[in-house]
């Protein structure tokens, strides 16, 4: 079988992660790099292959199988409305768009072509994941009633020196949080609304450093998100799933899926539960499930794969991507009015 051919528009750090990964795997093949940069057109003359100052250039000289669009995120869905126009399926980095209704139209443009669309939120493509949603669908935690996301780090002072990381829209919320609201919604389904609360207190910047969100699912489920990038803590999916190599290893749960059966932490796949009668005074019991790792990137990647051979459906589809944008964007809106905010106009999309 010859190697899939993806054309990379955005050679940025995103970008070039998924690049290692496309040239560790023997059935995939970089094609083409689209990028203005300098950087970007070293970058493609270090690795052999043509480079081209526009993704339209990119378009209009070659014909890949499928496209990765890792562009600035205002630029996500006219570059991947392009390459949808001429048939290219296409993986589009998190978040979707800037703006709900921009997502609309990505939304739009893949059914009107009939060409799927892959929204990167990585975390669904670990092994670690696909096993809790299986013990959720079970049963064994019977009806789920609350779920604890954290994501508490700190990041360095020097990442601020870029503008936009300190103005609002920059903050941790869009950048970090996204990825949990997201993973909430793989697990648990849709979030009918939510509520909020935001601090600039400990960098006083524009742009938030921590927030917290109540959430209420369709199920009748609730969840709590923190998020904080000024926290010296160790709480977080990047630092405890081990899915990046520039993040030390932590022995700390980050998730955590509480049902009227049993209960369930993340990612070390821990159930709690009753052997017997189900009340406090009972003793509990513990037992772990131990999935085989595997690099989500690479995972994702093998999955466009099968999406452009037709042979899968897309795991997060641009409408998962809006609905994930949309409860995101929730947040901010909460924080700022101190009312309750509805996501039941898109779910109903």
């Amino acid at each position: 079988m010859s190697a899939i051919q993806l054309a990379l528009i955005g050679a940025g750090a995103i970008g070039r992660t998924h690049i290692d990964r496309i040239q560790r795997h023997p059935q995939l093949a970089l094609s083409a790099i689209a990028d203005p940069s300098a950087a970007g057109k070293t970058l493609a003359q270090d690795l052999n292959i043509p480079w081209f100052a526009s993704h339209q250039d990119l378009l209009e000289r070659t014909e890949p199988q499928g496209v990765i669009v890792a562009t600035p995120n205002a630029t996500h869905v006219s570059v991947a409305c392009d390459c949808l126009a001429r048939g290219i399926p296409v993986l589009v980095e998190k978040p979707i768009a800037s703006t709900v209704a921009e997502a609309q139209e990505l939304v739009d443009a893949s059914a009107r072509q009939n060409t799927p669309a892959l929204i990167g939120h990585h975390r669904r493509h670990n092994p670690i994941l696909h096993r809790a949603k299986e013990i959720i669908q079970s049963g064994q935690l019977g009806q789920i009633v609350s779920a604890t996301a954290l994501a508490t780090f700190r990041k360095p002072d020097g990442y601020f020196d870029v503008a936009w990381r300190r103005q609002p829209g920059g903050g941790p919320v869009l950048i970090n949080l996204i990825h949990d609201i997201d993973m909430l919604r793989f697990l648990l389904g849709e979030i009918e609304s939510v509520q909020a609360l935001d601090s600039h207190a400990a960098r006083g910047m524009d742009v938030e450093d921590t927030a917290a969100a109540l959430l209420r699912f369709t199920s009748g489920a609730l969840g709590t998100v923190i998020v904080s990038d000024a926290a010296t803590a160790p709480w977080c999916w990047d630092f405890c799933a081990g899915e990046q190599d520039q993040y030390p290893r932590q022995q700390v749960q980050s998730h955590f899926i509480t049902g009227t059966h049993g209960s369930l932490s993340l990612p070390d796949l821990t159930l709690w539960h009753y052997p017997g009668e189900r009340h406090w005074h009972a003793e509990m019991t513990r037992s772990q499930t131990m999935v085989h790792l595997a690099d989500p990137y690479t995972r994702q990647l093998e999955h466009f794969a099968a999406m452009i051979t037709d042979q899968a459906a897309p795991l997060c589809s641009a409408l998962d991507g809006l609905r994930t944008l949309q409860a995101t964007l929730a947040i901010h809106e909460a924080a700022q009015t101190k009312q309750a905010v509805s996501c039941i106009a898109i779910l109903n999309n």
